[in-house]
């Protein structure tokens, strides 16, 4: 079963479901770059891109019931790349807005959020997730 707040993707969207384990960094980071590279986001983007990917995954992962699935959506939109990750969690609360972490997304991406849902207040799971956007810049022609 998948997070709540993922219903039916657009043509576009590719989402990716795999162990919540810091092995499968790289893979999530190879894919980020090769959704932006299609997208003609340029190298310093792509590269700003592939570490909030990296920092927002790693963030989850450590926050993640043991043997559970990452959920990893990548949304193109016009002009913009979207990526939400969600695990599923036994803390009640967010990420940190305040950690460094959470400071270096803000600085490589346009916007970072993150939110619980599902969660009962009795110590049960419930799914955490950060969303970040990049855009390009808008070019005048």
């Amino acid at each position: 079963m998948g997070p709540p707040s993922q219903g039916v993707a657009t043509k576009d969207d590719i989402e990716l479901r795999l162990g919540a384990e810091l092995e499968h960094l790289p893979l999530i980071r190879s894919l980020a770059s090769s959704i932006a590279m299609r997208a003609d986001f340029d190298l310093d983007m792509i590269a700003d891109l592939k570490l909030a990917v990296d920092e927002a995954c790693s963030t989850l992962i450590v926050r993640a019931v043991p043997e559970t699935r990452m959920v990893c959506r990548f949304a193109l939109g016009k002009g913009e790349l979207r990526f939400t990750v969600s695990v599923v969690t036994a803390r009640d609360t967010p990420p940190s807005t305040k950690s460094f972490g959470w400071q270096v997304l803000t600085t490589l991406t346009d916007s970072a959020s993150s939110w619980i849902e599902g969660h009962t207040g009795n110590g049960q799971a419930s799914w955490v997730y950060v969303e970040l956007t990049k855009r390009r810049p808008e070019t005048s022609g």
